[in-house]
This record gives structure tokens, C-alpha cells and sequence, in this order.
């Protein structure tokens, strides 16, 4: 996938055209998925280019003055358009000027002159311009004096409730690791760089990787059974992972901690890709090294068990 800034515009596709959607996309939900498809097949019908215009930051942090924890950082919401099949993502940061700009001229801008916009694909709810004006219904009379098109998409709703950033931010804080799955369509995941850690875990026998997350937000402290990806690549590895404060050692910082079963390599500075499948129990103080080394056997024997149960779910 090719990634831009507003300084590349006109894009290198741009006499071709493109069909494009606007949004930041956390979490790329079923809901997003759903937005991206049709971006997608539609693109392909027109032999243009398929583009996501996306924010580096959440607007809300200009809007608001602060911004809610995000599903997935930048980094990690570009891994899954390109996953999804997007040809190309401009990204934009959400600054003061940004927030001044009119949809019109935002679209004349950005998407007219810098990406030869053929259709604009709105998803549920989906607004953007000064104070939110940019939407199918105002920005009607602009696309037919532009000659683009503009396709609204219905809400996709999961038991009577439309799948939404918010919905799914709510499910990972509560821990609801199925309702969450539902409504992204894959495991909760958190993105992390490896990091140097105090390597108490090899002591113990089971090396750990100590992640520094990307800004996303993880579910409720505890011990989990998870799946990992190194680096963007396709293979899934089983682990387990102690996301808290490791109340058996004294001023403990808050970390998240992931073992990869049967795994014998070095991860320090990979990025790891963590996919949560099940929680296996609570963090809880142990009596000393012996009683907790037991007490991860058990864990990483069940975290082996739930881990292989997932994929053979997905064979």
C-alpha cells in the first residue's frame, strides 16, 4: 500500500482517478471493513485507485483537548487498510488549519486536486470539514458541479446496535473479549515495540518480551492466552501475556509481558502484534519464585490449549 503526505499530492495516480473515503478509522472494525469494501469494488469497476484519507492523531485532541485511547495507533490502523486491500492512505495531520478548512474546500483541496477524486464513500455517521459540515447532503450540489459521485453506506449493526469505534472501545475496557472479536471481525490486539525489561521471566524459565504499546488501548489487568505476529508477518505464534503490575515483586511498574511458546529467538526492538483470545485468570501475589514458576506452567499449559483450539477453529 502506498502511504502519502500532503506534500506528495497531486498523487502519482492521479489522472486515473480514485474512489475515496475520509475518517479516521480506529480499530477498522466490520463496520470500517464494510466502508473499505465498497471503496474497494468500486474502485476497481472505475480502474481507479482505492484511497482511506486518515489523521495522524485523533481530531478530538484539537477539537476537545484531549482524545479518547485509541483502538489501534497509526501505525497499526495502516497495517490493517493494507491488509484490507487499500491501494493507497493519505494521511493527514489534524491541526488548527485543518480544522478551519470547509468541506468544500477540503474537498477541492485534498481530494479533487491532490487525488482526482471519480467517488466519495461515506460510511455510517461519517462527517468532515469545519464543524463536521461535510456530508452526503451538503456536499450534493459540490459533486455534481465537480461531476463525482458520492455513496452513502448503511450502518452495520450487530444485535440491534450499529458497530462503532465507541461500541468497540467500550467492549475491550470491559474485557468482553467475544463481543469485541464480533464486532472487528478478528481477536483484540494491541501493537508493541519490544523493549529492554529486568528479564525476571527467563529466571524463572519462561523469557518474556516486554512491550512498550504503540498508544492503544488493552483490556483489563490480568494473565490472557494470545496469539502474536513479529514484525507484520503472516505467521501466528501462541503465547501468553501478563498485562498489570506484577504484584510478586516489590515497586513492580505497570507492564505488559508476552512468553511465545516453543519460541527461541531475539525479539528486542521487533514490533509485536498481540492478539488477545481468552483470559486465563487475575494477577495475584505469590509466596516466592516457586510458587509463581507453577503457578506459569499451568498458565502457559492452558494458554497452549486455548491457542491451538483457535486455529484449528480457523482451518
Amino acid at each position: 500500500m502506498q502511504i502519502l503526505k500532503p506534500s506528495d499530492l497531486p498523487a502519482n495516480f492521479f489522472k486515473n482517478g480514485c474512489v475515496a473515503t475520509v475518517g479516521v478509522f480506529d480499530g477498522v472494525h466490520l463496520g470500517h471493513r464494510h466502508v473499505l469494501r465498497q471503496v474497494i469494488d468500486s474502485a476497481a469497476k472505475r480502474k481507479c485507485t482505492s484511497v482511506m484519507v486518515s489523521f495522524a492523531h485523533h481530531p478530538k485532541s484539537v477539537l476537545l483537548g484531549h482524545a479518547p485511547e485509541t483502538i489501534t495507533s497509526l501505525e497499526h490502523r495502516l497495517r490493517l487498510f493494507s491488509d484490507c486491500g487499500i491501494d493507497a492512505t493519505l494521511v493527514l495531520e489534524f491541526t488548527e488549519e485543518l480544522r478551519a478548512l470547509t468541506a468544500t474546500k477540503f474537498v477541492k483541496q485534498y481530494l479533487i486536486a491532490g487525488l482526482g477524486l471519480q467517488e466519495l464513500v461515506f460510511g455510517f455517521d461519517s462527517k468532515f470539514g469545519h464543524d463536521r459540515g461535510g456530508n452526503p447532503e451538503s456536499l450534493g450540489p459540490l459533486s455534481q458541479e465537480l461531476g463525482f459521485s458520492i455513496t452513502e453506506i448503511e450502518p452495520l449493526r450487530i444485535n440491534g446496535r450499529a458497530v462503532s469505534s465507541t461500541a468497540v472501545r467500550e467492549a475491550v475496557q470491559l474485557g468482553d473479549l467475544v463481543g469485541t472479536e464480533r464486532m472487528l471481525g478478528r481477536p483484540a490486539s494491541i501493537l508493541g515495540t519490544v523493549v529492554a525489561g529486568d528479564k525476571r521471566g527467563r529466571q524463572l524459565g519462561f523469557p518474556t518480551a516486554n512491550l512498550r504499546l504503540h498508544h492503544e488501548l488493552s483490556p483489563p489487568r490480568g494473565v490472557y492466552a494470545c496469539m502474536i505476529k513479529i514484525n507484520g508477518g503472516d505467521e501466528l505464534l501462541a503465547g501468553a501475556v501478563n498485562l498489570g503490575i506484577r504484584p510478586s515483586f516489590d515497586n513492580a511498574e505497570p507492564s505488559i509481558e508476552v512468553h511465545l511458546i516453543d519460541f527461541d529467538g531475539d525479539l528486542y526492538s521487533k514490533t509485536l502484534e498481540v492478539f488477545f483470545l481468552e483470559k486465563l485468570r487475575e494477577e495475584r501475589k505469590f509466596d516466592g519464585a516457586d510458587d509463581l514458576r507453577r503457578q506459569i506452567t499451568l498458565d502457559v499449559g492452558s494458554a497452549k490449549l486455548v491457542c491451538a483450539q483457535f486455529i484449528s477453529s480457523k482451518s
